[in-house]
């Protein structure tokens, strides 16, 4: 139980353990679920659901542009914890957001691996923001921008003494569209944001988990895990696997 509820809260997803008597049982998997059988006397069963209580993803938005307070309320709408930046930000202008940055510097929202960064100030101290945003080398950064504005800030920044690698995680334009109104931008810009997140915490499926997870042990039955086994014998060219040092003992 301990290493699925491990598994929950990498993946961001549920699971479901089954603990079974009927032992043919236990090798069925499905994808989020996990069925082993038990060994106790008793035959009972047991069905486990694991959720994982995760922090919500923080989404940080530069500017006071239309398409910035558009971008903090509906993040605020999807879920995501929001923090509007901009030099001369008052609380008070940005009533939706969860924290308000004067300024441009990141630290007090500690941005993290579940952290979002888009550029929406629409071409006022478009370079500053980013090269803020830039200072956390796990992130990668959506800029609200024409690709000829775009291509010249991304210049700025060169000059400024930039890699191409770190600007290669300018995402522009924000949401892959130049077209609409900035609220229709910023839809855009949140959807693309929304997309990237869920194909980077996609959960593995148990099902391509590797032959071999689980070894029988052959005293009293029970399901192992192989890579965890802290008990286990080389017999006729065969490793078993068992569940404590009392059922290796009775095989010895």
């Amino acid at each position: 139980m301990r290493r699925e509820a491990l598994k929950a809260l990498a993946e961001g997803t549920p699971r479901l353990v089954r603990i079974v008597p009927d032992t043919a049982s236990s090798e069925t998997r499905h994808p989020g679920e996990l069925t082993l059988a038990t060994s106790c006397p008793s035959g009972g069963s047991l069905e486990i659901f694991v959720e994982p209580r995760l922090p919500k993803p923080l989404l940080v938005v530069f500017g006071d542009s239309p398409a910035a307070h558009t971008l903090v309320a509906l993040g605020s709408l999807t879920g995501f914890r929001t923090c509007a930046v901009h030099p001369a930000a008052r609380t008070e202008d940005f009533s939706g957001a969860d924290m308000v940055l004067s300024g441009l510097d990141l630290s007090a929202a500690a941005p993290g691996s579940d952290s979002w960064l888009v550029v929406a100030t629409m071409g006022h101290y478009d370079e500053d923001a980013l090269e803020a945003a830039l200072a956390y080398p796990d992130l990668d950064v959506g800029l609200v921008a024409s690709s000829r504005r775009a291509a010249a800030v991304l210049d700025a920044l060169r000059r400024r003494g930039l890699p191409d690698s770190t600007l290669a995680r300018v995402r522009t334009p924000a949401g892959g569209t130049h077209a609409g109104s900035q609220e229709e931008i910023a839809l855009a810009a949140l959807a693309e944001v929304v997309a990237l997140r869920r194909s980077r915490h996609r959960p593995a499926s148990e099902a391509a988990a590797p032959d071999g997870l689980f070894a029988t042990d052959p005293v009293c039955g029970m399901a192992v895990e192989v890579a965890a086994a802290r008990h286990r014998l080389d017999h006729a060219d065969e490793t078993l696997y068992f569940c404590s040092e009392g059922c290796l003992q009775r095989y010895r």
